[in-house]
Order: C-alpha cells, then sequence, then structure tokens
C-alpha cells in the first residue's frame, strides 16, 4: 500500500471535520418526561459509533440521546453558541485545561456513582478544584516513542549495531546511541531516517507541546511534591532539547523546511511505510499505522527517554484529556438522564463492545475488565510496562490551547535558526504564569488542585 492510504484517511477526517456541525437525533426517541440527552461530541472519527451508542441506550431505556459533532475547528466556538441557547447540551467533550472556561456551567461530580467507577488514574485525572470534581474521563491513552520491532531487528543483526535487541533501549544513552547509529547506516537498513520528522506545522505541533513536553512538566511536578504549579522553571527542559534536537539530526530530509511543509499525515505515513524506525505519538496512531508497511506484530512502544533522572523506571506518558462534563443549567430531568447515559456507557455490554471494538477506546474504568480493552497492538505494548511493574508518566494540566501554539511557534523559530533556544524556554514559562493568571481571575477558584503527588 502506497503513501497515499494514509494521506486519504487524513483528508477524510479533515472534510468531516470541515463541515458544519452535524449529528444524528435519535429516531427511538424516548419519554421526554424521563429527560433527554444532548452530547456535543469533539471526535468526528467515531461519530457512527457514538450514534450507534445513543441508539442502543435509547432502545434499551427509551431515554432519547442526540449527538451533534462540531468541526474540530469550530468546536469551542459551536459549544459557546449551543450552550447560549434554550436547549443547550446536558453534556460535551471538556479538557482540563478548559476548566477557567466551563466553571459556571457544571454541576460537580464526586457523589456520582459515574465518578466512582473509574480506577484509581481516572480519579487522579479526573478535572478538579480544591472542592469539586467537574468532569470525568473516558477514555484513557499512552503516548511514548512508537518504534518498528522489524527495522531494529534488522539493524541488531549488522555487526555496526550497538545493541544486541530492542529490549537493549532502555534509557537515553542508548536510544540516542542507536538512532545515530541508524542515521550513519541508513542507507545500507534501506531507511530514510532514523526517527520521523519532527514537524511543528498546525496539525503535528501537538505531538511536542501537548505530550513530548509532559516528563519535564510531570518530574518538575515530583520534584516538589506538588500536583500543580502556577509557576514553573522547566528545569528538565534541556533534556527535552536534548530529544528534540536528536529528532532533527536523525530525521529525513531537511528539518528547517519539513518542520512546516510537512503535516501529520506526511510524518506518519514516514512512519507507516517502514522509511523510519522511530514515530513519537501515540496509540490513537495506529487506525493510520495499520493496513500499511508495518504489521501489528512489528508494533513496539518506549517512554519519551531523554535523560531526566529516574526516567527509566516508568513507562510511557498517560493522557486522559477528553472528559464528560454535566451541564448545571439542562433540566433536573435532563441532567439524571444524562447521568444515566455516562453510567451505562460504562457498565453496558453492549457499550463496552462499542467503546472497547469499535472506538477502540480503553475506558478509565473499573468496570471495563480484560475482555473490554481494544484491539490495538500499541495499548497491548503500552499496558506491558504496567505488567512490568513500570510506573506511568501522568499528564498534568498545561495552561491552554494558545500557550501550545506559542511554544510550537517558538520551536519553530529554534529549529529554523531564527531564534534559539533560551527563547523557547523565555515563551513557555512566561506564558505559563500568565496564562495560569488570567485563567485564576476569569474562573476564581479554577485553578487545577495543588495537592501532595502521587503516582
Amino acid at each position: 500500500m502506497n503513501g497515499k492510504t494514509i494521506i486519504a484517511v487524513g483528508t477524510a477526517v479533515a472534510m468531516i471535520a470541515g463541515l458544519c456541525a452535524c449529528g444524528s437525533s435519535n429516531d427511538n426517541a424516548g419519554d421526554d418526561s424521563q429527560g433527554k440527552v444532548y452530547y456535543l461530541n469533539s471526535k468526528p472519527e467515531v461519530v457512527d459509533q457514538f450514534d450507534e451508542l445513543a441508539k442502543a441506550f435509547t432502545d434499551e431505556t427509551g431515554i432519547q440521546v442526540d449527538v451533534v459533532t462540531a468541526t474540530m475547528a469550530d468546536y469551542e466556538t459551536t459549544l459557546t453558541s449551543e450552550l447560549a441557547k434554550s436547549n443547550p447540551p446536558t453534556t460535551w467533550t471538556m479538557s482540563p485545561n478548559d476548566l477557567s472556561k466551563y466553571k459556571q456551567y457544571l454541576t460537580p461530580m464526586q457523589d456520582t456513582d459515574v465518578y466512582k467507577n473509574l480506577t484509581d488514574a481516572g480519579k487522579a485525572s479526573a478535572v478538579q478544584d480544591s472542592e469539586n470534581v467537574y468532569a470525568i474521563p473516558y477514555v484513557q491513552e499512552w503516548y511514548g516513542i512508537i518504534y518498528n520491532k522489524k527495522i531494529v531487528k534488522d539493524y541488531c543483526s549488522k555487526e555496526y549495531a550497538v545493541i544486541d535487541s530492542a529490549d537493549d533501549i532502555k534509557d537515553w544513552d542508548t536510544l540516542k546511541a542507536v538512532a545515530e547509529s541508524m542515521m550513519e547506516h541508513k542507507d545500507d537498513l534501506g531507511l530514510q531516517g532514523a526517527f520521523a520528522t519532527p514537524s511543528v506545522e498546525n496539525s503535528d505541533y501537538y505531538r511536542f507541546t501537548a505530550h513530548m513536553i509532559r516528563p519535564a512538566e510531570y518530574f518538575e511536578y515530583k520534584d516538589n511534591n506538588t500536583t500543580f504549579m502556577s509557576e514553573i522553571t522547566w528545569k528538565y527542559l534541556d533534556q527535552y532539547k536534548d530529544l528534540y534536537d536528536l529528532q532533527v539530526a536523525t530525521s529525513p530530509g531537511d528539518a528547517k523546511t519539513d518542520a512546516t511543509s510537512m503535516s501529520y499525515e506526511d510524518v506518519t505515513a514516514q512512519f507507516s511505510l517502514g522509511e523510519v524506525a522511530f514515530y513519537p505519538n501515540g496509540v490513537w496512531a495506529y487506525s493510520q499505522i495499520k493496513g500499511n508497511d508495518v504489521a501489528d506484530e512489528d508494533l513496539g512502544m518506549l517512554p519519551y527517554y531523554m535523560g531526566i533522572p529516574g526516567e527509566e523506571n516508568y513507562g510511557p506518558g498517560v493522557i486522559m484529556d477528553n472528559q464528560w462534563v454535566i451541564n448545571k443549567n439542562a433540566s433536573k430531568a435532563d441532567q439524571e438522564a444524562t447521568l444515566k447515559f455516562i453510567e451505562w456507557v460504562q457498565t453496558s455490554d453492549e457499550a463496552k463492545r462499542i467503546v472497547a471494538k469499535e472506538m477502540g477506546f480503553a475506558m478509565p474504568a473499573t468496570t471495563y475488565g480484560d475482555d473490554a480493552q481494544p484491539d490495538n497492538p500499541l495499548v497491548d505494548q503500552a499496558l506491558a510496562y504496567q505488567k512490568e511493574g513500570k510506573k506511568y508518566i501522568r499528564s498534568f494540566e498545561l495552561p491552554s490551547l494558545a500557550w501550545q501554539k506559542d511554544f510550537g511557534g517558538a520551536l519553530l523559530e529554534y529549529v529554523q535558526g531564527t531564534n534559539d533556544w533560551d527563547n523557547v524556554k523565555d515563551v513557555i514559562t512566561n506564558e505559563w504564569k500568565s496564562t495560569w493568571e488570567a485563567n485564576e481571575k476569569a474562573a476564581p477558584g479554577s485553578l487545577p488542585a495543588q495537592k501532595e503527588f502521587t503516582e
């Protein structure tokens, strides 16, 4: 299969995302006296599956569920507009970064069964301030450095190899040595590079500004025994820089131009077509990788090794940014119906089938056992670290999407040589402080809970 296949997948999603808000009104609408559910969905790649969930719930309970999927680019605008209407969404997807924006609409959830059904990790990641839980995660995802086991095995058979097997890559020094060795011998290995291009184009910068930065945040919080800091020093930013520099140095082409000319689909194609060995991303990338030149059994995942002391004791990062809320401005009947729907998604065998097998989601609920996990080899790889006794790097809150975008802009200036690394540090340090201050001013008490650090 050629690269056009992968690009077509991304184009299809983009076309869906470019449409106006779309969705379904359940044909088997129930009795309004029971309340109803209106869900504003932010994931267009699973809109059909959410419609299937809605229909199955209505068939079983008689409660109407309407799912509307807003365009990705206009989700926040659509949500703001819908919340102002007389019949607003009863639930929607909220990121942990957005509590200050929507706290005024939210009902506390810590006393509900849907919160109690969460795993310990799910509870730890639920959106909360110092007093209340306002949102609960519905999908648990992992991210790190995806790698091609077949390429690494081929490399290990060469006399110039610096490792005997992929199992030897357990720290930053080894990862760096392998990537540089692969780059030196890429022609013999039939590769374009060792790492996929570290693009910071609009569709791709999240890999570096929302994910790869998380270990630096995590370990600084750990050092300070806290789960939130409104001011941060970025103690481990030099280690982050080392990993980013390694990707620039060992990627195909000219990173200065490719940093903005290559899209998410282009970069994913480099890995999916076997052109590179390593690709930093998350388990969600499997849907674009599968069916191309990397077999399921050849997919592996490494943590983000970058040289932070103690990182070898951890597995990949875990993230739960997609979370459900309950609109306190909805009628009591609609709020109760919405809670019933969410609890049904957590507990129903039919919902488990749709969520795990059709959506490919790992639900952070104790009700989802081993038989209700997605058929995704990257999820299997991530979970293997837990079985080895490794801890996951938790994804703590970031200030805002604007902070991430400005971080990406500073990275672009750095890789293109128009500014230096000190500018990257200045941007993310100063804007971290000013953004949290603005969030607190906009919604007092909405800052993330500052608790004793737990893993």
